[in-house]
């Protein structure tokens, strides 16, 4: 491809992002976090669609600050090769002149992108960087760009950003401000959060559609992976089974994979493109830590919406992984780490602030019953003295109240009003 063809392209693309209307755009909690004056590249991981692109141009064109944009998640550009990104740049020079800020959108289809991302660094260029695979931030960046990076992980719309998308008045407490909102919960509960979803008739299709695509270019093309029909149905069954502990070997004899060390790598696959989140067994020590992980899904949307999808019902499970993803918006920018705790009963989460229990946590959709209730609330009051906790949370559909024994309070609270308390 000649110098002419790639000007052609970033021509292309810029015409793209002049349509692009910062005040139209929904505001996001993670805007905060971006330091465009340091010489630090700002670099925004996370699951396809969840809007990564999106809020770059919405940060920089509000600071109205001239940028060059180079978008590689462009089939033009999808055999370009590291040596191929110099005749790039030049393009981007020719199309907006000289520039100190670069935007290069989903870079991690270069190979080389972190040897490019070094030299533009050295020459002192503000680099905001988007990616779709968790590797943009392991063993390449951290040993090429040695701490140079300002890292942000971006997740699908929370409910808060879901509800001012539909301009859905969360402050209103009136009745029908009330029934706005829970129709608006149902609404995120059974599509999840997804931008663009709420823009689509066919919310299977775009499901099932962004599922293959992380399969297939997010995993396949990024790490070669040779058994593509075990990837994909081991990915169904994760998901089927999300909030469930993950045998290794178990899955290497459901799916007839060559050794654990296989099934391994394919659920570190599923977690590094945001498919699979997963969530490691509280204790104090460090060995005990890395075992037993449990998988939850980045969003709803993949546990009702994408085909043969077998668990989209069971809505106890579906708020569990609900606030699972709330919690790591909430708590990872404080770098505070979230753990489930069993011994012989169980709690949801557990929230540390390095050796600090700082709160616990429990789902469940009904405590209508004896039973349930008892189950429960005993878990926390055990957990609050074993692990010297008195923050207790009770999250469910619909109660709001605090309940006490001698020694401990427990916050019930209606998942809505949890949803929103950060908006409050």
């Amino acid at each position: 491809m000649d110098i002419n063809e790639y000007v052609r392209i970033v021509a292309d693309q810029k015409e793209e992002m002049k349509l692009i209307n910062p005040k139209e755009l929904c505001s996001r909690k993670e805007e905060a976090l971006f330091d465009l004056d340091s010489h630090l590249a700002q670099i925004v991981i996370g699951v396809r669609r969840s809007g990564k692109s999106t809020i770059c141009h919405k940060v920089l064109k509000e600071k109205d600050i001239p940028y060059a944009y180079i978008n590689f998640d462009d089939e033009r550009l999808y055999k370009l090769q590291g040596r191929d990104l110099d005749t790039l740049l030049e393009a981007a020079y020719m199309v907006y002149g000289d520039f100190h800020y670069l935007f290069l959108d989903e870079i991690q289809n270069i190979e080389e992108w972190f040897l490019f991302v070094n030299r533009l660094l050295r020459q002192k260029i503000h680099l905001v960087i988007t990616g779709s695979n968790a590797r943009l931030l392991s063993g390449e960046l951290s040993s090429h760009l040695t701490g140079r990076y300002n890292q942000i992980e971006l997740y699908p719309f929370s409910f808060a950003e879901f509800c001012q998308y539909r301009k859905v008045d969360t402050r209103d407490m009136s009745t029908k401000g009330a029934a706005f909102k829970k129709a608006a919960f149902e609404a995120f509960y059974q599509k999840g959060g997804f931008p663009e979803l709420s823009e689509v008739k066919n919310s299977r299709g775009y499901v099932q559609g962004l599922f293959d695509s992380i399969i297939r270019k997010d995993i396949q093309q990024r790490f070669k992976v040779r058994y593509i029909e075990a990837l994909r149905m081991l990915a169904n069954h994760l998901i089927d089974h999300f909030g469930q502990e993950i045998i290794y070997s178990d899955l290497a004899g459901r799916f007839g994979f060559g050794s654990l060390h296989t099934a391994e790598n394919y659920v570190s696959y599923l977690k590094q493109s945001y498919l699979l989140l997963g969530i490691h067994k509280f204790s104090f020590k460090s060995k005990a830590r890395i075992r037993n992980e449990k998988g939850y899904v980045v969003d709803v949307a993949f546990i009702s919406e994408r085909e043969d999808a077998m668990n989209g019902q069971n809505r106890g499970w579906k708020l569990e992984n609900m606030v699972y993803v709330e919690l790591l918006r909430r708590n990872k920018p404080l770098f505070r780490d979230i753990f489930y705790y069993r011994e012989q009963y169980e709690i949801d989460f557990v929230i540390c602030d390095g050796n600090r229990v700082k709160e616990l946590i429990q789902v469940s959709a009904d405590i209508s019953s004896a039973k349930t209730y008892n189950r429960e609330v005993t878990a926390l009051y055990k957990a609050a003295g074993e692990l010297s906790c008195e923050n207790l949370t009770l999250i469910t559909m619909n109660e709001n109240r605090t309940v006490s024994n001698e020694k401990h309070t427990i916050k019930i609270r209606p998942i809505i009003d949890w949803l929103l308390q950060e908006e409050e």
